[in-house]
């Protein structure tokens, strides 16, 4: 974990809020300031911020279903609805893995630790994330085939590992990839336009029966699969 983001873990302030303190020299690693924000600390580094030392904390990971019309956010005052309002308090320093725009629902994993984020995020790890989509219009066995080839988005070739038509205008897709929009805008580019769009699964991680904007920890057998 990044020192800005260890900073952050622990609740002194925002990981914008950090790369100030590190600016300014008001972090120390082991007596001496560090001012590298790419320096990662080690469990038995002593981080200090003003003379004061940090521990690290307990490695915690959520499982949350967040809801439509909620931000994926810690503080902007444009929003009034967040993330972090579905959370108790004492999980405010969690940054989330994987966003969700403002109107999809689904699971949405949180954590402090900045390695499990890494490994469940970074292109070459292909961490598996299933939707189902609601479509405006039903589907075509063009549009269908046209989704399967992939489209061009911001220059980069999008595709989905798998498409399955469930219903006239439902259907199940899932990704490895994690680009910006990206099964919305790929919709949108062969034709159609996404009504409804849920994420029921991260890795093995599946929302289940879980309520909207209700949160639970991840179990050992979770956390598990991530590192098989």
């Amino acid at each position: 974990m990044r020192l800005n983001r260890f900073l952050a873990a622990a609740g002194i302030a925002s990981r914008r809020g950090a790369d100030e303190l590190i600016a300014a020299g008001k972090v120390t690693v082991n007596g001496k300031p560090c001012t590298d924000f790419h320096f990662q600390p080690a469990p038995n580094d002593h981080v200090k911020v003003n003379g004061k030392l940090l521990r690290q904390s307990a490695r915690l990971y959520l499982a949350l279903h967040k809801p439509a019309g909620f931000v994926c956010t810690r503080r902007d005052p444009q929003v009034s609805d967040t993330i972090y309002d579905l959370l108790p308090g004492k999980f405010a320093s969690l940054f989330y893995v994987g966003r969700l725009d403002a109107q999809t629902e689904g699971l949405l994993l949180l954590t402090n630790d900045g390695d499990f984020s890494q490994q469940l995020t970074h292109p070459r790890f292909k961490v598996e994330k299933e939707y189902e989509v609601v479509l405006e219009e039903a589907s075509t066995p063009d549009f269908l085939e046209r989704l399967r080839r992939g489209v061009v988005l911001d220059g980069k070739r999008a595709r989905l590992k798998e498409v399955e038509r469930t219903s006239r205008n439902r259907m199940r897709v899932v990704l490895e990839q994690g680009m910006n929009r990206q099964i919305r805008r790929m919709v949108a580019r062969c034709g159609n336009e996404v009504k409804k769009l849920r994420r029921v699964r991260f890795g093995h991680v599946s929302v289940g029966e879980l309520p909207r904007g209700h949160w639970r920890h991840l179990t050992a057998d979770e956390l598990h699969s991530f590192a098989s």
